[in-house]
């Protein structure tokens, strides 16, 4: 935690600014920096010099990285490894357990792909105290359910061709096991409704939930702190191709 000096009233309207142009940098498709924006947005009102530097790093970030972008992918992903592979719209979740050491609150990360090309992006720490990994990465579960109702719900107002069912990837192989087996009880009582809200929108048969290594999980760097060198294979992936993006398609797997 940082215990440096508070900013004066001037630094802490210049703090303010370069959040909000931080934000805005990640509407317009710069989700890589989402993490780090979204636990400097907490000290908003009474930052600290430590963390003005930290604003200074982000910026530095993005000027060394500035060709980030988000390229159109149209192909459909090839997952024929999984069952029932016929879809076109995927997305990951992941949940950072105790992410805001003040409050012990988890930050949820997602993050939605029309086909393979990223449409929406979510980083923001959840309402609730989990005391355990498996409670923070149900809710996580269950916001991203929402937004898949919603985003199928906006394809079709548009006139947009979806396919019947969406995949969802976690890396926490309890919330998966017990999200799409019929036989799993539920023991934390404080869970019960996005529990239960999970299972049922894969009885619907328009969700299907898979679980892939948190190493390869995109998600991840939406909900915690991470190293360059740690993520730089995903993030190629997604921000950093250079060349026909269509050749990427020629080597895809699952893993991916």
């Amino acid at each position: 935690m940082d215990t440096s000096p508070f900013l004066d009233e001037e630094r802490t309207k210049m703090y303010q600014s370069l959040i909000g142009a931080l934000q805005w940098i990640i509407t317009i498709g710069r989700f890589d920096v989402f993490s780090a924006v979204t636990t400097m947005s907490s000290f908003w009102a009474a930052p600290r010099e430590g963390h003005l530097e930290r604003i200074k790093r982000i910026y530095s970030y993005l000027h060394k990285m500035s060709d980030g972008k988000i390229r159109v992918r149209v192909e459909e992903p090839d997952y024929s490894g999984l069952p029932n592979f016929e879809f076109d719209w995927s997305r990951t979740v992941y949940a950072n357990l105790m992410h805001d050491l003040v409050t012990g609150r988890s930050l949820t990360g997602i993050l939605h792909l029309l086909n393979k090309t990223p449409i929406d992006w979510y980083s923001k720490k959840q309402a609730t105290v989990e005391t355990a990994t498996y409670g923070s990465e149900m809710v996580a579960m269950r916001k991203c359910v929402e937004q898949v109702v919603d985003l199928r719900n906006t394809l079709r107002y548009l006139g947009g061709p979806i396919r019947d069912k969406s995949y969802i990837f976690g890396d926490n192989e309890s919330v998966i096991n017990s999200s799409a087996q019929l036989h799993a009880k539920l023991h934390k009582r404080h869970n019960m409704l996005s529990f239960h809200y999970v299972r049922e929108a894969i009885a619907t048969g328009f969700l299907h939930l898979t679980h892939i290594p948190g190493k390869i999980n995109p998600a991840d760097m939406l909900s915690k702190h991470w190293g360059y060198s740690d993520i730089k294979d995903i993030l190629k992936a997604l921000l950093f191709h250079r060349g026909d993006t269509a050749e990427m398609g020629q080597n895809t797997t699952t893993s991916r």
